[in-house]
């Protein structure tokens, strides 16, 4: 039985895989575009700069990053910039969510506001070895 308040492995595992999909789906979408590849390297870890709010709250981080962290955001940006033509922010929705999905995909998700290491996806870091060595004895 799972933890309460986190989606049972067959559930998380779907979570996973929808990530490597998004970002596998991302990087030809990209390489379509013609993007340039040294600018993804160099932007793809951008979005966990929201990570510093942490520095300031523990809440005010987690919805931070969460804001940072959904597909939402990006997609509402790359649909208005779109419409728009403003296609040479298209690049830069492509990596951004691309970094979503690649986070997904290794298991970290949403941040519970106030509680460290407790995602949708589950336990991360120390608080995730933790609870297997828990589970282990």
């Amino acid at each position: 039985m799972p933890a309460i308040g986190f989606p049972p492995k067959n559930v998380t595992l779907l979570l996973r895989l929808e990530g490597a999909v998004v970002f596998a789906s991302v990087l030809v979408a990209y390489a379509a575009l013609g993007g340039n590849w040294w600018i993804f390297a160099l932007l793809v870890l951008a979005p966990d700069l929201a990570m510093l709010a942490y520095l300031k709250d523990a809440v005010l981080g987690a919805r931070l990053y969460n804001a940072v962290h959904t597909y939402a955001v990006p997609l509402a940006i790359g649909l208005v910039a779109y419409l728009v033509g403003a296609t040479a922010l298209l690049p830069f929705v492509l990596i951004w969510l691309a970094h979503i999905g690649i986070d997904r995909a290794v298991g970290y998700g949403l941040k519970y506001p106030g509680l460290d290491h407790h995602t949708h996806l589950g336990l991360i870091g120390p608080a995730k070895r933790s609870a297997k060595l828990a589970d282990a004895r």
